[in-house]
């Protein structure tokens, strides 16, 4: 089946209400590893994370909202409440959009969203994570992002961390002929040496692989060398600025190598922290981390209020066509599900009448054809009103309807619920409001399979 007709459900905790501390305690492992364990809770059918420098979100696809929160319940339990975000399934699809569209970002229209989600998607996907509803979920998402980005200014300006530690740094010291230290040559680390090259005298480029560092160190247009992480105590005496941005589990930078250092800016950028703890209390080390960066993005945020608008509205149109059409592809599948099942119930009971009345004496083509009407004709008439409901609940978002619906029936008209199957209800009166369906309202997969007879009598 490629019908998307699960329920996304999320959670979230960012720089919006928590922490670096917050956001580290949550990213304990890979995204792949993350999405793996979801995988493995019961009732999920898909899932996805993307674990960021200030950003650390999952969401999992069930078929009821209740067992998915509880499937996204260990993922935040390191963290207290108060910085989580809990997001159902609308609110899922438009806050990936956002997220992708840089409107969630620290520095709101960054680039490196954009990469990062599609990452994570690929991850996802590796370990079998991505079904229909994450499929649509995010390739929406990555779409908007880049129609964010294309048709507004939001991008224009600070675009990324890297630059935002480049301005806060300025405001700490003169850049100017000053060496600057970058360690780390990962998608940060060469943001942020981007974001140096031609402010500074000199960038020197740190990394635990060499080759990766003189890679970036060559493609800057300044001055540039690079260095192992082996020479960081040299590096580091000779910098006014170091800017961290490893992917390290531990800290990269101590309190003793930093303390013989002299006078020098620490802006670390990683998530967890590259610097130790203990450098907070040299009185000849600034040191700036991911929540300092607050009010040098404000300045950005309000420069772009107008662009966040114009991208709101993209949001807008985008979420609500893929709603609209999500919610009618989870009645169609019930819908096409409750006449395939009849379809089937249908032609059994006619062969059985058939036989019946044929031991009893001839029939003619003519009298099976009466049968055979007669039988479309209670099919539709018993369908008309579940369709039209389910109809009316996709279009007036009445998940609940589709959703039981869903529990009670299977890929076929049996009922899953065996109790049911033996109720009996007195006979209801047939009005015109139930007798009929029109052909229109059945999906086109069913019209296709049903015989022209039938397709004729609902329309009639």
């Amino acid at each position: 089946m490629t019908t998307p007709t699960g329920l996304l459900s999320g959670v979230s905790v960012s720089h919006h209400r928590g922490g670096i501390d917050d956001i580290e305690a949550v990213s304990h492992n890979t995204q792949q590893e993350t999405v793996e364990r979801l995988l493995e809770r019961e009732g999920v059918d898909e899932a996805f994370v993307l674990q960021t420098c200030n950003r650390a979100e999952a969401f999992v696809v069930t078929e009821e909202d209740a067992v998915g929160r509880a499937a996204l319940a260990p993922y935040v339990d390191p963290v207290e409440d108060a910085v989580v975000d809990e997001l159902d399934h609308e609110a899922s699809l438009r806050h990936l959009m956002r997220v992708a569209a840089g409107l969630e970002s620290l520095v709101v229209g960054e680039d490196q969203i954009i990469g990062q989600l599609r990452e994570a998607y690929e991850d996802a996907r590796e370990v079998g994570g991505v079904g229909p509803v994450l499929e649509e979920a995010v390739v929406k998402a990555l779409r908007v992002g880049e129609r964010a980005r294309t048709e507004t200014p939001i991008n224009e300006g600070i675009t990324s961390l890297g630059s935002a530690a480049v301005r806060m740094a300025s405001d700490e010291l003169d850049l100017e002929g000053t060496t600057a230290l970058v360690v780390g040559a990962g998608e940060m680390g060469a943001l942020a040496a981007r974001a140096l090259d031609g402010v500074v005298e000199r960038v020197v480029v740190a990394n635990r692989s060499l080759t990766n560092a003189e890679h970036l160190a060559e493609s800057l247009d300044g001055p540039a060398t690079a260095v192992g992480l082996e020479a960081l105590p040299i590096a580091v005496s000779e910098a006014s600025l170091v800017v961290t941005a490893t992917a390290s589990t531990g800290y990269v930078l101590d309190g003793e190598t930093l303390a013989s250092a002299g006078e020098t800016v620490v802006v670390d950028l990683a998530q967890p922290r590259d610097v130790a703890p203990a450098a907070t209390d040299l009185e000849t080390v600034t040191l700036r981390d991911l929540d300092a960066l607050e009010a040098v993005t404000a300045e950005t945020r309000d420069r772009r209020r107008a662009a966040a608008e114009a991208v709101e509205e993209i949001i807008d149109e985008e979420f609500d066509h893929l709603v609209t059409q999500y919610k009618r592809k989870r009645a169609d599948e019930v819908i096409a599900a409750m006449y395939e099942g009849a379809e089937k119930t249908k032609e059994r009971e006619v062969r059985t009448a058939l036989s019946r009345l044929e031991s009893a004496g001839d029939l003619n083509d003519d009298q099976r054809e009466v049968v055979a009407s007669l039988a479309d004709a209670l099919v539709g008439q018993l369908l008309a009103p579940p369709t039209r409901s389910l109809r009316d609940a996709a279009e007036n978002d009445e998940w609940s309807t589709i959703n039981t619906a869903l529990r009670l029936f299977g890929p076929s008209l049996e009922l899953r619920d065996e109790s049911l199957i033996r109720t009996e209800e007195p006979d209801r009166p047939t009005t015109p409001e139930t007798a009929n369906v029109d052909a229109e309202d059945i999906p086109e997969s069913m019209r296709e399979r049903m015989p022209d007879r039938v397709l004729e009598r609902l329309g009639d």
